[in-house]
């Protein structure tokens, strides 16, 4: 197991954000992301770190950024630390496995996010009007049942310890013009349909999931992560059965223990015990070795 790291200080590197999971820093031309180990639900951090999470994010995003580069350009220089500047070397060991150099992108301020099945939040909204983000659905669906074909459902993002909105398409071309709201659409789409398919094959149902990208150099490229248990909902293919939630490989297991508890869903976060921190860790390195292969 990797040292757990709950969040990173770096004398000599400049802090530039701290966000829910990953502390990026100002290199100047380029941007260091290190992803620690904490955990948020319904957007609070817990005070517990997930061991060797940080480490399981990175390689799944190093891995599925690897097989979209013919789809759309990440924003990845290097994940080998002997390439990060010289003033990153005295961390070396805490980046390892859990880092990324990327090019400086402007984000775009809405995440993208694709749902091929009606789950979460999508299945209240369905529920209460029939619609996803506007979006009319057949009649008659089940919680979990698989769309027609994958709809895109952009959203607000939110200040830390606020909610995302969900909104419409045509609001989406309100703030972000036209060109690169379609552009953004079309590659989510695209992305998600090759691992769907690709996931499928090693026993894992990709059933949403949400993408970040940024304009860099005027190219549309995607950054931050892609489809890791923090920003998918991943699904056990030989469990799934419609009608209701599913066994999965994310961080639902935290949120379905969580909604168990007298919690009001806001700061400060309850204490996690010791079994539901280790069997939520379990559950990211066996999304990690079914996507990889790599065991951690």
């Amino acid at each position: 197991m990797s040292k757990l790291v709950m969040q990173t200080d770096f004398p000599g590197l400049k802090l530039m954000a701290r966000g829910k999971v990953r502390d990026i820093y100002d290199l100047g031309e380029s941007l260091l992301l290190v992803t620690s180990d904490r955990i948020s639900a319904f957007d609070v951090i817990m005070n517990e770190p997930i061991p060797d999470k940080g480490f399981v994010l990175t390689q799944i995003s190093v891995f599925w950024f690897g097989q979209m580069e013919d789809i759309v350009p990440n924003h990845i220089i290097s994940v080998d630390v002997a390439d990060y500047p010289a003033e990153c070397q005295p961390y070396a060991e805490i980046l390892k496995g859990r880092s990324m150099l990327v090019k400086k992108a402007k984000p775009l301020p809405v995440e993208c996010i694709v749902r091929g099945y009606v789950s979460g939040s999508g299945w209240k909204d369905y529920k209460a009007t029939g619609e996803i983000s506007g979006i009319k659905l057949p009649a008659g669906l089940k919680e979990s049942d698989r769309l027609p074909e994958p709809i895109f459902t952009p959203s607000t993002k939110a200040d830390l310890g606020a909610h995302d909105e969900t909104i419409t398409f045509e609001k989406m071309v309100e703030i972000c013009g036209r060109d690169l709201a379609e552009k953004a659409r079309d590659y989510t789409l695209k992305i998600y349909s090759r691992a769907h398919d690709l996931a499928d094959k090693k026993g894992i149902v990709i059933a949403d999931t949400k993408f970040e990208f940024g304009v860099y150099d005027g190219e549309l490229i995607i950054i931050d992560e892609c489809m890791t248990p923090d920003s998918s909902r991943f699904w056990l293919k030989e469990a799934y059965q419609p009608g209701g939630p599913q066994p999965s490989f994310d961080k639902q297991f935290l949120r379905d223990y969580l909604e168990t508890l007298d919690w009001g869903k806001c700061a400060p976060a309850p204490a996690l015990p010791q079994e539901i921190l280790d069997k939520t860790a379990d559950k990211y390195r066996e999304a990690l070795q079914r996507l990889t292969g790599i065991t951690v």
